[in-house]
């Protein structure tokens, strides 16, 4: 997922995936570090998360959904890039069923709030 989201319309099947930004593999790296080691800590995997040890098949299951994830993902950034060239609004921007009142509000000043670093 971190791979194809990258990246909001434009496909992920290019050179730039390996090359654009080198703290991406960084992220990817430490994230699988802590994974397996979560998952293979005697004590932390099985008393405080209460979980076993995955098997070989397990792990292809999930190597097989995250790639379904990834092509999942990808078809829906090309059927928007198409939709767009034909002129249709693919940006989400307008009010719908979740927003309050139907009614986008102004944002003055910073994204946080009062507090917040």
């Amino acid at each position: 997922v971190t791979l194809s989201a990258r990246f909001a319309y434009n496909s992920s099947f290019n050179k730039r995936l390996f090359t654009g930004n080198p703290f991406c593999w960084y992220a990817i790296a430490i994230v699988s570090v802590l994974q397996v080691t979560l998952t293979y800590i005697p004590g932390l995997n099985n008393k405080v998360f209460s979980m076993e040890d995955m098997t070989g098949s397990q792990w292809g299951i999930v190597a097989l959904f995250m790639v379904v994830m990834f092509c999942v993902m990808e078809t829906e950034k090309a059927m928007r890039r198409k939709l767009k060239m034909q002129g249709k609004d693919t940006d989400d921007n307008e009010p719908f069923i979740f927003d309050e009142d139907g009614a986008v509000e102004e944002q003055d000043g910073p994204l946080a709030p009062k507090g917040a670093s």
